[in-house]
């Protein structure tokens, strides 16, 4: 499958429609219903399922969020609730393959857990992190570390919705120079956490700094904005910049 398609009676002007199905991989959902905040239950992980499936997928990792504080998920609560998910999935005949990982807040618990390795991945090396929306962590560059001396790779979900970064690339170069991925949420160009946020993901697309495209869906309005992607110049350039990781995974 190619990186675009041509919608019937698209104006040219606009350019052609991504194909979001080309990504292969989605590698940041949650799907799993009830365990944080995204799909409150079954049938709207199905209709989730079924929607990625028809856009094109053939893999999704979704990544429950655990944090000290609202989100204390392990792997066995996560592992049992996936395993109802994926039963009924195939109790439905979807084809399409499902695992699971974890989006881990940087908080207070998360250094117990690398030092325990006790930690989901996407793949066999990936941990995907993310920051409060309010404040960095003080200790950012110390836990980086500890995962790289670890043998982890780091991606750092969603960086265009750290606002206090938004006027400082220069904290985003430090983190990519510390060998950092970044994870730019698709629905963020649709302008659906905002226009600062919009703006800033535009910035790291045209800074090269991202490598991993993800939906963040956590229901059937995320999901909607992330079809808008097909027509965005961002998400475009993103998909035609040859450093998108996704169908590694």
């Amino acid at each position: 499958m190619g990186l675009f398609s041509f919608l019937s009676g698209h104006k040219e002007a606009k350019g052609p429609c991504v194909d979001l199905g080309s990504l292969e991989v989605d590698m940041h959902s949650h799907l799993i219903p009830g365990i944080d905040d995204g799909s409150p239950d079954i049938e709207t992980s199905i209709s989730l399922i079924e929607q990625f499936k028809a856009l094109g997928f053939r893999k999704l990792i979704t990544t429950p969020h655990i944090n000290g504080d609202y989100y204390k998920n392990t792997p066995d609560i996560i592992s049992a609730n996936f395993e109802q998910l994926v039963n009924e999935v195939k109790a439905r005949n979807i084809d399409i393959e499902l695992e699971f990982a974890a989006e881990y807040m940087l908080d207070h618990v998360f250094s117990d857990l690398v030092a325990k390795r006790n930690l989901l991945l996407l793949g066999n090396k990936y941990v995907l992190v993310e920051l409060s929306y309010f404040n960095p962590p003080p200790h950012i560059y110390e836990v980086i570390f500890e995962l790289q001396v670890a043998g982890y790779k780091v991606i750092l979900a969603h960086p265009e919705r750290y606002s206090y970064w938004h006027q400082n690339m220069s904290a985003y170069e430090d983190l990519k120079n510390r060998d950092v991925y970044f994870q730019v949420n698709l629905v963020s160009l649709s302008n659906f956490y905002g226009k600062q946020v919009q703006h800033a993901a535009q910035k790291l697309i045209d800074s090269g700094m991202i490598e991993f495209a993800g939906s963040d869906v956590h229901n059937n309005n995320y999901m909607a904005a992330y079809k808008k992607c097909i027509e965005d110049k961002w998400c475009r350039q993103l998909f035609h910049s040859g450093k998108i990781l996704n169908p590694k995974l």
